[in-house]
């Protein structure tokens, strides 16, 4: 790729202010009073593609929140690269642990970041790796170096399951037709160590109600002789682990895979310090399933975690009160050829089951999605480790990744392609959380990077 290198420095600086700008819309998909705010990011990504030099650029209605898709074909012989991203981000809250304003980009220095970071919400997850796309098409468009023909996909729902996307992709097979799927929603290990996402863990996402009495009761008077449904819950979600932290719903690792010595050994040559990754968190120790390392419980192996709990009185003061309802929202995070609706239905099963008489259960499937794994003897994966041995230097190392992308394995179901993982963020960068930032140098190494997966994919499809 030709003068690269040179066309980033020239244009970094209103890079990073485009960014900015994009990151001041809370586009927030979960809560509908951002609706406009979500609309308004679809226009302003469709605007930035024709900009980048897409022939054509479209919004897409669906049920849900649009998506935005751009195009920019050269030839029909040459190959033709899909790009996947986001638009929407996660809330902020809780709006007080973030040290600036969620919605009001700064950059700061951090320890992971000496050249600085951007923090906002969405600035990792999924804006500032999707908009390296953007940027990188702008400097093959520009330069005249696009080797392959490109498509953009980018939803507004990821954030709250993709819940649309699926329709989508089924009915437009032929507008999606692609050779290989690329996306930036992932991390890679450090800044001088690069690493590509060859495994995503699946998803199952459910939401529990347990229901007592027919109304709030005076916990003196019927305290001890009526089940109290957050007391129920607590004990219920705390069967759910043995004394192991092995998960107790029967026929949940019915299905698992069990990595061979081998193949851990070969993960486990990835460098990783578990005291900075302690030191980090502000904790003592780690916690998980007995048998496994901290790398392999949070890439490997399923989980089943709550992600929050609600019930009774909780503002300011006191109220002596038996709920009559306690909720929970749950998910497990499923390893590749277990089936997320499989898993949904053996959790309501065994969770229904275990409830004491005196209560009611009732177990609401949100969504999910299935686990993924990419061969590294791909071509996909030889070229974008080719292209991250030419920008850092060396070449990066395979690793599975914890988090879940559900699309990805709906992409090869429907469209019958594979996807490559190219991630540029940092684990440090506190994506879902208060301060999410993204490093400024990961911002350009991406688009520096990008191009070059183009060219490699080009010349190995020859």
């Amino acid at each position: 790729m030709k003068n690269i290198k040179s066309y980033l420095q020239e244009h970094q600086e209103r890079f990073l202010n485009e960014l900015v700008e994009l990151l001041k819309i809370p586009s927030i998909s979960a809560d509908s009073a951002y609706k406009n705010d979500v609309l308004k990011t679809a226009e302003a990504v469709k605007i930035s593609l024709e900009k980048a030099g897409c022939d054509h650029v479209e919004i897409c209605k669906t049920e849900g929140y649009p998506i935005v898709y751009g195009e920019k074909i050269i030839d029909k012989n040459l190959p033709t690269i899909l790009v996947y991203g986001h638009y929407d981000v996660q809330p902020a809250d809780p709006l007080e642990l973030w040290t600036s304003p969620p919605f009001e980009p700064v950059i700061k220095k951090t320890d992971s970041h000496p050249q600085g970071a951007i923090f906002a919400r969405g600035a990792c997850d999924d804006k500032g790796q999707m908009y390296m796309h953007v940027k990188a098409l702008e400097f093959m468009t520009k330069t005249n170096q696009l080797p392959c023909n490109v498509k953009f996909m980018i939803e507004g729902e990821e954030e709250v399951g993709s819940v649309n996307l699926s329709k989508f992709v089924k009915s437009n097979q032929e507008k999606l037709k692609n050779d290989i799927i690329l996306i930036s929603d992932t991390g890679m290990i450090a800044n001088d160590v690069p690493s590509i996402t060859t495994g995503l863990r699946g998803l199952s996402y459910v939401e529990v109600e347990v229901t007592g009495p027919n109304r709030d009761l005076h916990s003196g008077l019927y305290g001890g002789a009526v089940a109290n449904p957050i007391n129920v819950l607590t004990k219920m979600i705390a069967s759910l682990h043995d004394e192991n932290n092995h998960i107790t719903i029967p026929g949940f690792y019915d299905k698992v895979e069990n990595l061979t010595q081998e193949e851990r050994a070969e993960m486990a040559k990835a460098p990783f310090s578990l005291e900075n990754y302690k030191k980090a968190l502000d904790i003592e120790s780690v916690y998980g399933e007995a048998g496994y390392t901290t790398n392999e419980r949070n890439s490997i192996r399923p989980t089943l975690d709550v992600n929050g709990i609600w019930g009774g009185y909780i503002g300011e003061g006191a109220k002596t009160v038996i709920a009559s309802k306690a909720h929970a929202k749950i998910s497990m995070r499923l390893v590749p050829h277990q089936d997320w609706e499989e898993i949904t239905k053996l959790f309501a099963k065994h969770f229904e089951s275990i409830a004491p008489k005196g209560v009611k259960v009732k177990v609401t499937p949100h969504h999910g999605g299935q686990g993924y794994v990419t061969p590294i003897d791909n071509i996909g994966y030889q070229a974008a480790s080719m292209a991250y041995e030419a920008t850092f230097g060396k070449k990066p190392i395979p690793q599975r990744s914890g988090g879940s992308i559900p699309i990805v394995a709906l992409f090869e179901q429907e469209l019958k392609s594979k996807t490559i993982l190219m991630g540029f963020g940092l684990d440090s960068d506190a994506i879902h959380s208060p301060n999410e930032h993204f490093g400024v140098f990961n911002f350009y190494k991406g688009i520096e990077t990008i191009p070059y997966f183009y060219k490699y994919y080009a010349e190995l499809s020859k």
